[in-house]
């Protein structure tokens, strides 16, 4: 490592601890420099602005919480692969609640965007492979797409409403709550649930979508039209609303009831 570069790693670890410790008012170039030894100029070399530092720390979050994330198992159940992902995501905000929350403002300016891109990418496909596995075991009720769509929005809505709790009157079960929703929407119950109708063709289309790309035995472009049919019939029925609710796709109702704190799906 040059020593530009070790100086530009010390800053942004010193200024991802003020930040922690004291909060973002904390972090300013000159206490970012005093902390870290060297004189102010060099945040401005290094980084152009204060702005250029946090976002440089906001890239530093991600890349610690993506060092956290366990390998997608080809041997794990994928439901629980999911949730693990899932308590992983809401733990890394609650121990890190300014760090989760500049990593999620950074990502609102095209600055930041850029700076985090890597990092974000990176999560998102993790997220995505996890969703695809369980779509392949037949336990998706909504597109891959939603099913990943919603676990990002409720996942990251949970930990900010945390944060913003304080810490003695904190919903400790806010999480699993949201949790079960979540799996009532998009998840096909196993033998924990109960169902009063098959999933329907909106699973069955699901399944065979994530299945798709080994079928070899079609052309690509026979590929590409059948999984342009499956994403329509994915996409086009009514999915469930929550918890013991009931859906209607056609004649077929469906209704389903997930017991608290079930393993369902997971981020």
């Amino acid at each position: 490592m040059s020593p530009r570069d070790r100086t530009r790693a010390q800053l942004v670890e010193v200024a991802a601890q003020l930040l922690a410790a004291e909060g973002p008012d904390a972090v300013t170039t000159r206490s970012v420099a005093l902390a870290a030894g060297v004189q102010a100029p060099a945040i401005y070399r290094l980084f152009g602005d204060k702005n250029g530092l946090l976002d440089a720390v906001a890239a530093h979050g991600f890349a610690t919480y993506m060092a956290g994330k366990h390998p997608v198992g080809a041997d794990a159940d994928p439901v629980e692969n999911l949730r693990a992902g899932w308590e992983l995501h809401v733990g890394f905000g609650l121990a890190n609640p300014e760090l989760f929350r500049l990593m999620h403002t950074a990502l609102g300016t095209p600055a930041g965007r850029a700076a985090t891109a890597a990092g974000a990418t990176a999560g998102g496909e993790v997220l995505k492979a996890r969703v695809h596995r369980v779509a392949a075991a037949g336990r998706l009720r909504v597109t891959e797409g939603r099913a990943a769509e919603l676990i990002r929005a409720a996942g990251t809505g949970v930990v900010f409403t945390l944060i913003d709790q304080p810490g003695d009157e904190r919903d400790a079960g806010l999480a699993d709550t949201a949790w079960d929703s979540v799996c009532a929407a998009i998840l096909v119950p196993d033998d924990a649930g109960t169902v009063t109708a098959p999933a329907g063709p909106a699973a069955a289309a699901v399944t065979l979508r994530a299945a798709l790309p080994g079928l070899t035995v079609l052309s690509p472009a026979e590929r590409a039209l059948l999984g342009d049919w499956l994403d329509r019939i994915a996409g086009s029925l009514p999915q469930a609303g929550g918890p013991g609710s009931a859906f209607v796709a056609g004649s077929l109702e469906i209704s389903t009831t997930f017991p608290s704190g079930s393993s369902t799906i997971v981020a």
